[in-house]
């Protein structure tokens, strides 16, 4: 019989988002004055670039933005993004490849709708960004993880695949440069993930997000341009909101083979119908315009990347790998467990994300949301001055 007094089953499953739910926390603690220092939030600190704004202002003028366009986009920009996916990676694809997406998750969950049914297996590596496995769920999916630390780099091995894959795995999620760790693999091993999957007839979906923000001597490498053979089952899910300072415009894109691209757009005309148009018409000035400030943000973040890594592993009980991408350290917490921290004891990272924010006034997103625990995630896409207060903070704590 059904129950008709309950949600479904499906709604009460889905765990919230952690990152976002810390981020709320904080700005909480901040209202009603406490000095909250966030390490959680997944965005740049940067203002969009002037010329976006701009553009976003000028279409909201124009009467041609109030009306419904096309679900799949407006061609103009899906043109944009197929030129730009050219100039930045290699990838030549046809814009009726491309879907435009309310944001770079809306990408990941509809390419997942499309994809997978009932109990088809996902592999994906873990730390993993705290959406991808309940993307895959809500389709039906079944996530098979496959756990990596910082001995690899947090990157997932050839033998780890080959024992992971049967004969019920669809797919594989990729990304590179990683959120949560910051990891970023070599072109070796992008160009031999692609192909173990062209051999098995597995579809991959690369999150390539964070393509413009790596550092050092660190690439990105597009896998469809290394490994040409799996292009055929391979989804690329990129977005503005990371390059661009664009996370609350909610512009993202997915490209896939012409199945997959009209698939996902019979999907969105029901359930979403276009993205915001002046929400398109500033994305298309981002991926037609400068890297100019991209160039800016991303060398503010390098200098904050080195300066996170450096006091993370002055703190007695922290390790941490250097971060080669993105805006995030993942670093080992776990010689900060078991032990007083100023009179309190944390036995996981969970805990010692509560503990941090009430005695050090300090937020971060413990390791257990993005399915590692006693590791941590921290952003150091905040001021330089919060950086170091946050971070002296935990350091502090941590020899009281």
């Amino acid at each position: 019989m059904t129950d008709r007094t309950s949600i479904s089953k499906r709604a009460i499953a889905v765990e919230p988002s952690a990152t976002l739910a810390i981020t709320a926390k904080a700005n909480e603690l901040r209202a009603a004055g406490e000095p909250v220092i966030g390490f959680g939030a997944g965005e740049p600190d940067f203002a969009t670039p002037p010329l976006i704004v701009e553009a976003a202002t000028r279409a909201a003028s124009d009467p041609k933005s109030h009306r419904y366009s096309p679900a799949a986009g407006q061609p103009a920009l899906r043109e944009a993004i197929a030129a730009k996916t050219l100039r930045d990676s290699g990838y030549a694809i046809d814009p009726s490849q491309v879907v435009v997406t309310n944001g770079g998750k809306h990408a990941v969950y509809q390419t997942c709708q499309v994809l997978l049914d009932p109990g088809d297996e996902v592999l994906l590596p873990a730390p993993y960004w705290v959406t991808y496995p309940e993307a895959i769920s809500l389709a039906g999916g079944v996530p098979i993880l496959l756990p990596t630390d910082e001995s690899t780099n947090f990157t997932v091995s050839m033998d780890q695949l080959d024992a992971a894959v049967t004969d019920r795995t669809k797919m594989l999620i990729f990304v590179s440069p990683s959120n949560p760790t910051g990891a970023v693999y070599t072109k070796e091993q992008v160009k031999q993930v692609g192909e173990w999957a062209a051999d098995r007839g597995i579809w991959v979906m690369t999150d390539e997000i964070y393509e413009h923000l790596v550092y050092g001597s660190a690439e990105f490498h597009s896998m469809p341009v290394l490994a040409p053979r799996m292009a055929e089952r391979c989804v690329v899910v990129n977005g503005v909101a990371k390059t661009y300072a664009m996370t609350g415009w909610r512009v993202g894109w997915m490209i896939g083979p012409d199945e997959v691209s009209r698939g996902a757009t019979r999907l969105q005309s029901h359930l979403s119908s276009n993205v915001n148009n002046v929400g398109q018409a500033a994305a298309l000035e981002a991926v037609t315009g400068s890297l100019e400030a991209v160039e800016t943000m991303r060398n503010a973040f390098d200098t904050r990347r080195q300066l996170m890594f450096d006091m993370l592993n002055a703190i007695e009980g922290v390790t941490c790998v250097e971060p080669q991408g993105a805006f995030y350290a993942f670093p080992n917490m776990t010689g900060l467990l078991n032990r007083s921290l100023d009179g309190s004891t944390a036995t996981t990272t969970m805990e010692l994300a509560a503990l941090l924010l009430e005695e050090a006034n300090v937020a971060i997103v413990p390791g257990e949301a993005f399915g590692a625990p006693g590791y941590a995630r921290l952003s150091f896409a905040l001021s330089d001055e919060d950086l170091l207060e946050g971070i002296g903070r935990v350091g502090a704590l941590a020899v009281r």
